[in-house]
């Protein structure tokens, strides 16, 4: 249901005065609104792309990743009928489905490094304070905005939504302007963005690949020839010093609260190098109490600084670098229990 929305001003003297809606120059306007600040939609998008190609002629408007590295299609409906609108939105989505990691990140730093001069993981770090996914596009979403919606727009996307669970939504914005020149825009979603992701769970099986399991990266360390240094590791860390782990597609996560502390990383590693580890040095001094040249006499000769962006704050930077034997991990360890 199109939703009239009347806003009023409350003078000094206590009178509503009411802000008469006026016309949008919807077209040339909201898309360049919503470039510079997608928050207006929503804080868990980040734009990657505008006016982007597709192999079947057409140009999406805007593209965005969400923070789980989903994507979301932003249709302008301008002029277009009902029926133009959402068909050309599905037909944008048919080929969003299909896009690999490796085509959504050209598309993204293309444009990412333009603006920000940063691509898309460090933007990504930036945006959402974690790291991007190593898988992407699991999910799609579509999301038409206008200055309204007519009724056959909103029963064809009503009935997407809650017969199959596709992800598409509708959000309206309506201009007012007050009688000395200020400007007010709201913000209407069709269909509460939070029912939208109840129907798509229920109709549809997530794709999304699972961390791997302790199992799965110890046969990886096993396989890339640094089983002996990685059980070294684990077996002297985990339980003594940190009691909280988990997993991610590429790595051994040990915690203190929610706060990754150091990181083990068999993906990347090679009997050659050794095992990579990653170590946010700021958090470990915390954590033990250490200073910071303590640490860093402690970790191996391969070791070179490291960050999670350009300019990333003290908390999230530190040292990587690879265990390349045994006596570079009894010099850690017992370094660590001297000091700790």
């Amino acid at each position: 249901m199109s939703q009239d929305i009347k806003v009023w001003d409350i003078t000094s003297t206590g009178v509503l005065s009411e802000i008469k809606k006026s016309k949008l120059n919807f077209e040339q306007r909201i898309q360049g609104w919503l470039e510079q600040d997608i928050s207006i939609i929503s804080h868990n998008f980040l734009v990657i792309g505008k006016e982007v190609k597709t192999d079947y002629g057409g140009f999406i408007d805007l593209l965005c990743l969400d923070r789980k590295g989903d994507i979301v299609i932003i249709e302008l409906k301008r002029d277009k009928t009902p029926r133009e609108v959402t068909a050309q939105a599905l037909d944008y989505a048919s080929w969003v489905k299909n896009l690999a990691n490796e085509t959504i990140t050209n598309i993204a730093n293309s444009y990412l490094t333009n603006k920000f001069d940063l691509e898309l993981d460090k933007v990504f770090q930036k945006t959402f304070n974690t790291e991007l996914p190593e898988v992407l596009n699991t999910n799609h979403h579509i999301l038409i905005v206008a200055s309204e919606i007519d009724s056959s727009s909103e029963r064809i996307i009503n009935y997407l939504s809650g017969t199959y669970g596709i992800s598409i939504n509708a959000v309206t914005f309506q201009y007012f302007r007050h009688e000395d020149g200020r400007e007010l825009l709201a913000r209407v979603f069709l269909i509460e963005p939070n029912l939208v992701e109840e129907n798509t769970l229920r109709q549809n099986n997530s794709k999304r690949q699972p961390n791997l399991s302790y199992e799965e990266l110890a046969e990886i360390a096993k396989t890339n020839g640094v089983e002996e240094i990685y059980f070294e590791l684990y077996k002297s860390l985990v339980g003594n010093y940190f009691t909280v782990v988990s997993t991610t597609r590429s790595s051994l996560a040990l915690k203190k609260g929610s706060r990754t502390i150091f990181t083990l990383i068999p993906v990347e590693s090679n009997v050659n190098k050794g095992l990579k580890f990653r170590i946010y040095t700021m958090r470990f001094a915390e954590c033990f109490g250490m200073r910071m040249e303590e640490i860093t006499n402690l970790l191996p000769v391969s070791k070179y600084a490291w960050e999670n962006y350009p300019g990333a704050p003290p908390d999230w930077c530190g040292y990587e670098g690879f265990f390349s034997n045994l006596e570079e991990v009894n010099k850690f360890i017992t370094g660590l229990h001297k000091m700790s």
